[in-house]
């Protein structure tokens, strides 16, 4: 076998080929699961899409980075589970365009990081991280606090509906109006957001000043967003410690 690599790699065209065939393996082992994919995961019944708050807070996320240091994908490994909670399943990322579950942990996974720690420790670990974390070697966000640009929020929507994201045309045509009753609970347009986006979504002034909405509204109601979409991964985890 030893010999048999030795002369390939003196055939630069039969080394060349030999890694084309490998890599066309591997690509076909990878990809090739993907066309089941819609038989494979099964999205649940309680299910819902991001609320344009939080999607502006996605693309917020996005922006600055934070999926470099953070992962969103809970493994199924003890020391995880004991740590973060129940294992990530496939559907929790079924309305996600791109996938955010990252690789690298800089900084802890971020899935069920959702109603974890209030706004306000939020707010303040984004302007300041070592005000809450001494040791934290997190950069500063202190320009979240700028008023937040909605022009493109129901365009977003919108291609995500065409992806197969279940927004209606009504939502996207509220999606301005929706963002803004979701920071502010006093609102006019918070029965609607509950009635559009569900009863759990979180309605309230995420930077602690419902008079504007910033980038910190967004990102923060992002963050109390994850693992929330769905309770499905701790329902399979009852199950598992019933039986």
């Amino acid at each position: 076998m030893l010999r048999l690599h030795y002369n390939l790699e003196k055939l630069s065209m039969g080394m060349v080929a030999a890694i084309i065939v490998a890599a066309s393996i591997g690509g076909i082992v990878e990809i090739a699961p993907l066309f089941k994919i819609d038989e494979t995961v099964t999205i649940p019944d309680d299910m819902r899409p991001h609320t344009p708050l939080e999607l502006a807070g996605r693309e917020i996320y996005i922006r600055e980075g934070c999926y470099a240091c953070h992962s969103q994908m809970v493994r199924s490994l003890a020391d995880e589970l004991d740590r973060y909670g129940p294992y990530s399943l496939a559907a929790e990322s079924a309305y996600d365009h791109p996938m955010l579950w990252g690789s690298k942990r800089t900084g802890p996974d971020l899935a069920r990081l959702g109603e974890k720690y209030s706004d306000a420790w939020h707010s303040a670990h984004l302007i300041n991280p070592r005000d809450v974390v001494p040791a934290s070697i997190m950069p500063s966000y202190p320009w979240l606090e700028q008023s937040l640009d909605t022009r493109l929020l129901s365009a977003q929507l919108g291609t995500l509906a065409r992806l197969g994201v279940p927004y209606s045309s009504e939502m996207v045509e509220a999606a301005v109006a929706d963002a803004q009753a979701q920071s502010r609970p006093d609102s006019d347009g918070v029965d609607a957001v509950l009635e559009r986006y569900g009863e759990d979504v979180a309605v309230r002034a995420f930077d602690g000043d419902p008079s504007r909405l910033t980038e910190m509204d967004a990102l923060v109601a992002y963050l109390q967003s994850l693992g929330t979409l769905t309770n499905a991964a701790y329902e399979i985890l009852a199950e598992g410690e019933t039986e």
